[in-house]
């Protein structure tokens, strides 16, 4: 089984302890989802994040429905958690979401995502890939409305330390 990787990074105004909460609530995953998957969640809400909480939601992916199921396997408050896929579409998912203060007080938001595809990297290079750049595309875009990005000239965007 090949694995592949996706990465994709915002830069935001507003420091970790401001994005994560976000990110806590899991309700919040409708509005980081573009509107052509048709996300519903199925996990009554709140949904309490913590390692072994599982999430149901179901998306139509290019034209099919799918449920899917993740996995909170970490959970660091404000800086990191890790979702896995559990039952769905990908042989292999998972996700780990990073949150790094800035030199300038931001937010560095770095989404690592490990995947393998039936189809191998023929159906990445034609579908998978294509689609994950339009996903991740919308879910920087909501999160620059959201905590506003960082100016040119503010400080480097590399994480402190």
């Amino acid at each position: 089984m090949r694995i592949f990787e996706f990465r994709s990074r915002a830069l935001l105004l507003r420091p970790p302890d401001e994005v994560f909460p976000f990110f806590a609530d899991a309700r919040n995953l409708e509005y980081l989802t573009p509107a052509w998957l048709r996300f519903a969640m199925l996990t009554p809400s709140p949904v309490e994040m913590r390692p072994g909480t599982l999430i149901d939601y179901r998306v139509r992916l290019r034209g099919v429905p799918l449920r899917w199921r993740s996995e909170i396997t970490a959970w660091e408050p404000p800086y990191r958690f890790v979702d896995e896929q559990r039952r769905g579409p990908y042989r292999l998912w998972i996700h780990e979401h990073r949150f790094e203060e800035t030199d300038y007080g931001g937010t560095l938001a770095d989404d690592v995502v490990r995947y393998a595809v039936p189809g191998g990297w023929l159906a990445d290079r034609l579908l998978v890939r294509r689609d994950l750049e339009r996903i991740f595309d919308h879910r920087r875009r909501v999160l620059r409305d959201l905590f506003g990005s960082a100016p040119r000239g503010t400080g480097s965007p590399t994480p402190k330390g």
